[in-house]
């Protein structure tokens, strides 16, 4: 396995991002419903800061360290500054799954989270079935805190989903 940074997005990534915003497959387990245009996509690369504090969100691509090729992408989005707290997104492309990948992009997300920004909670909702994500949160930390009845819709039918908190 390759050494991964996070880094963040540039103009070149429009294409990359365009893949991961419009699998359908992820919009079952994540709040996706729509897909994303090119604009869209190029307009909010072009307008992100980057900045948590002012976008409440913050967006990073995991690249390997060698060849750059992009492993996943990892937001922290729903930032409240007042309680220290913000919930954390993982995509890991399919061709990278299985392989470690994940692992070391949530723990550098905790490290950052921690260190740079003090939160003191990061939370993930995870589809009760997608136990490769929920072992992958647990395995870092993470603990069940409740769960969400009929939470995420797949368009036939609503799935229950986990709530994980880790405190820093």
């Amino acid at each position: 396995m390759d050494e991964i940074i996070l880094r963040a997005l540039e103009p070149e990534d429009l294409d990359v991002l365009y893949s991961i915003e419009n699998d359908i497959e992820l919009w079952n387990v994540g709040y996706t419903t729509v897909p994303y245009s090119r604009y869209l996509l190029h307009d909010y690369i072009a307008n992100s800061t980057c900045d948590i504090y002012a976008d409440k969100q913050l967006r990073l691509l995991a690249v390997t360290k060698d060849g750059g090729d992009v492993v996943g992408i990892v937001d922290i989005t729903d930032y409240n500054p007042q309680h220290n707290r913000a919930e954390l997104g993982l995509v890991v492309r399919r061709q990278y799954r299985n392989m470690g990948y994940g692992s070391v992009i949530v723990k550098q997300m905790i490290e950052y989270a921690h260190q740079v920004i003090h939160l003191h909670q990061l939370y993930v909702v995870v589809d009760i079935e997608n136990t490769p994500s929920i072992d992958l949160f647990k395995n870092n930390g993470f603990r069940l805190s409740h769960y969400l009845e009929d939470w995420l819709y797949d368009g036939e039918k609503y799935r229950k989903a986990v709530f994980l908190t880790l405190f820093l």
